[in-house]
């Protein structure tokens, strides 16, 4: 009824303002937070949780416990909810929605899943009410009818809709987000808040997850550890590293240095119920052959250095450059995290005892100077560059790049000088365009050899 009438009847009618959108924060904070539960939680509309917890039961005694922890849970955070436990999720919602509620084991899920009114189909009003008419009242009068007339009358879809919800087909939830490959928790009997004991169930969790990455022969790229608040709130915080890896110690000191740096510290209040640790990340590592002694192979060191100026300052502070199929200088590399996987591209390996032909130093973009050549498609001997003239005693060239018609039409021939002054300073000039091609061809400087 309106609300006018319904203040009329009761004068001391309690009203609350109706918010939607905090409503659906509400149901957020309660996603991220039943993800204690399980990793595979997904919202269940217009005010459900749909969680998959195949495999996550022992971890709070049994499937009965696991259900009274949520109901606590759920409690201690002032909500009202109806629980159930099937073998499908369809079923699942159906029995908590229109049903006891409860953990229904296969025997006895399917009886009570009869005995749940035509509702549970949540179809639309017309149908239902036709359903009704028709004196088809409850499940169970549907599932013992043929469903091909079912179907001519309410659809096709009418059949599997009926289907899921007895138990007899099964569609897997999508989660809110997509499940690691490994994952390891650890349940709390008493909260814990003080920094070293967070710190060595962290170790525990890591020892536990390199574990499982030694059994499948592969190692991590990112680590994440999950914190679960007491009052709620959640908490992750992520590490990512160079290179495949599954030394718990390295990764342990990735996450001091972590934990250290970030901009809103790490807040207990009144302490972690429960911790997790997810490898969302993983690839192929092989076992890798030691010295004697005992050392690292290779950049191992360097690595490790990458990996924790990553963890201390951010991903996007520590970059290294990535190879680019394309001849234009300025357009062959790209800057990417460092602790970015590679694409498969490698650095053409140069020659040992052929000179540098590329300057460590390129200017983006290209900066004009003015050229004295020896003929009109000839090197340079003389330029000016920032007010400051410079002789060319050697030179080496040209190096022809074709512009990449299939980017700008328009784009000029280059050819590229490497020079050098009588001071010895070396520099890499083009001459951008060719007689012919353009009416007056124009010289730039590109880069500066060391």
């Amino acid at each position: 009824m309106t609300l006018a009438d319904a203040r009329a009847r009761t004068p001391v009618l309690r009203t609350i303002v109706h918010r939607p959108r905090a409503d659906d924060a509400l149901l957020a904070a309660a996603l991220e937070d039943f993800g204690r539960f399980s990793p595979m939680v997904a919202l269940d509309p217009p005010h459900g949780l749909m969680l998959d917890v195949t495999g996550c039961a022992h971890l709070f005694g049994g499937e009965a416990g696991l259900m009274r922890a949520a109901q606590a849970r759920a409690g201690r955070a002032g909500l009202q909810v109806r629980c159930a436990l099937a073998d499908t999720p369809q079923a699942a919602r159906a029995l908590a929605r229109f049903g006891p509620g409860g953990v229904f084991d296969r025997d006895v899920a399917r009886p009570a899943l009869r005995r749940l009114p035509v509702a549970a189909l949540e179809l639309a009003e017309k149908d239902e009410q036709a359903l009704r008419r028709a004196g088809l009242k409850r499940l169970g009068d549907l599932d013992d009818r043929p469903r091909a007339p079912l179907a001519a009358r309410f659809g096709i879809d009418f059949p599997a809709r009926l289907a899921r919800l007895l138990g007899d087909e099964d569609v897997r939830i999508t989660p809110h987000r997509p499940p690691a490959p490994i994952i390891v928790d650890r349940v709390f009997f008493e909260p814990i808040s003080a920094p070293e004991d967070v710190e060595r169930v962290l170790s525990d969790l890591l020892a536990d997850a390199a574990d499982q990455l030694d059994q499948a022969s592969q190692g991590g790229r990112a680590f994440q550890a999950g914190f679960y608040r007491i009052d709620g709130a959640t908490r992750r915080i992520t590490v990512r590293t160079g290179r495949p890896t599954r030394d718990a110690g390295a990764i342990l000191r990735l996450f001091r240095e972590r934990l250290a740096a970030l901009e809103t510290p790490l807040e207990p209040g009144f302490g972690f119920d429960q911790m997790r640790m997810a490898v969302p990340v993983v690839e192929r590592l092989a076992p890798a052959q030691t010295g004697l002694a005992g050392e690292p192979p290779g950049d191992e060191d360097l690595n490790r250095l990458i990996d924790r100026l990553t963890a201390r300052l951010g991903p996007e502070a520590v970059l290294r450059f990535q190879p680019l199929g394309s001849h234009l200088p300025e357009r062959a590399a790209r800057t990417v995290p460092a602790s970015a996987p590679a694409d498969g591209a490698d650095w053409p390996a140069p020659s040992p005892e052929d000179p540098p032909l590329r300057p460590l130093h390129l200017f983006n973009p290209p900066q004009p100077v003015e050229t004295l050549a020896e003929a009109p498609d000839g090197r340079p001997f003389q330029f000016r560059w920032r007010r400051v003239s410079h002789r060319v005693v050697l030179a080496e060239g040209p190096e022809r790049i074709a512009g990449e018609w299939w980017r700008a039409p328009d784009q000029k021939t280059r050819d590229y000088y490497r020079v050098e002054d009588r001071q010895g300073r070396r520099f890499w000039l083009f001459r951008q365009g060719l007689y012919g091609e353009t009416d007056e061809p124009r010289w730039f400087i590109h880069g500066l050899f060391a």
